[in-house]
């Protein structure tokens, strides 16, 4: 295989390695919170994450920190993506001011 196409399946990996880390985050904090031993549900949810995404990172690096690289644009990529796509929505901002005009003018 050329390098090109290694690195593209490296940052590949690195994206599945990202939802999988992301969306058990999520899923824990869905579960955890209503929980009725939210430590257990989380820590025990980060150890696995965790254990998951460095192995993930260990392998697919194959000891070459340019695959490593491209793995770690491709679990970054889907942070943001992640965080892109849960962002709370945006509140009209044009009503809130009108209402404070009118406190101080009271």
């Amino acid at each position: 295989m050329t390098e090109t196409l290694v690195l593209v399946l490296a940052g590949a990996a690195g994206a599945v390695l990202g939802a999988v880390f992301f969306g058990g985050l999520w899923w824990t904090v869905r579960r955890g919170v209503s929980s009725g031993s939210p430590v257990l549900w989380f820590f025990g949810s980060l150890l696995l994450r965790m254990s998951v995404a460095l192995v993930g990172f260990y392998f697919v690096s194959g000891g070459q920190w340019r695959r490593l690289l491209a793995c770690l644009v491709g679990f970054v990529g889907v942070r943001v993506l992640v965080t892109w796509l849960t962002r709370p929505a945006a509140l009209p901002k044009e009503p809130l001011v009108q209402e404070v005009r009118d406190a101080h003018h009271s």
